[in-house]
């Protein structure tokens, strides 16, 4: 199974700087064969920037797109239209979820959607500080994950990529604090049990799980050897060129 970092760009860069940004991260960039690494920039970037990558090296995320394939639904994206473009996108990031006000239903169209496209979506779960300080940690992450998952069908399982990314360690939560590597361990426990237990072990035992809050260089290391963690996603980090490429050359030394 491959490493997957995959950096989430959010409200950031303009498409000039977008561009600039890929050009400078593919020139520092190998080709590896066990590390996947992505970036998801904003909407607007993402057309320019797919005539621009070298998918050998890089491939592109969405943030985000709307679950339906066209229609009347001013404003939105649909997956089919980013057909092509993309090759993975974010699904129920918990700014999705807390700002937008997505819930498990919504989610679950969209997680759809993107298998639907071809599109291998990154299905993102995770706690607030409170429903932690409450113990609801476990039936928080088993309604977001087989609630996202619902529309699923079990031939189609392995198609999904989750994110476990708990919302108070996020760095722009307000009380954001490092999650501890025993702390991601338990929950990717119960992730992969849940999987197990709702689709089967054999059909769940390679879906990819990723670990995502306040990731930088200095933490990569130790969440990348946490049991049943097989990549990262990365939020503020991956806007600063040096300390994406310190996580990517980190995930390639844990690897060897």
């Amino acid at each position: 199974m491959k490493t997957y970092i995959v950096g989430n760009w959010k409200l950031n860069f303009t498409v000039g700087e977008a561009s600039i940004y890929l050009h400078k991260l593919l020139k520092a960039l190998p080709s590896y064969r066990d590390i996947q690494v992505a970036v998801a920039p904003p909407l607007t970037a993402l057309q320019p920037l797919s005539l621009q990558v070298d998918r050998h090296k890089l491939k592109l995320c969405a943030q985000n797109a709307f679950y339906r394939d066209y229609g009347a639904y001013t404003g939105e994206v649909s997956f089919n239209q980013l057909r092509g473009l993309i090759d993975y996108s974010l699904v129920g990031h918990s700014e999705r979820r807390y700002i937008f006000h997505e819930d498990d239903k919504t989610v679950a169209k969209k997680v759809a959607a993107a298998i639907r496209n071809h599109i291998t979506p990154i299905l993102c779960i995770g706690e607030t500080e409170s429903e932690r300080a409450f113990g609801e940690t476990a039936d928080v992450i088993r309604d977001q994950l087989i609630g996202g998952l619902s529309e699923v069908a079990d031939d189609n399982i392995h198609k999904v990529i989750i994110a476990y990314e708990p919302v108070w360690a996020i760095s722009s939560a307000k009380s954001a604090k490092l999650a501890t590597p025993d702390e991601v361990a338990e929950v990717v426990r119960l992730i992969r049990a849940t999987l197990a237990d709702t689709y089967g072990a054999k059909a769940t035992a390679d879906i990819p799980v990723l670990f995502g809050g306040s990731v930088s260089p200095s933490n990569a290391g130790g969440y990348l050897t946490v049991p049943g963690v097989d990549g990262l996603l990365v939020g503020n980090a991956s806007l600063i060129l040096n300390e994406f490429i310190d996580i990517i050359n980190i995930a390639k030394r844990v690897r060897s």
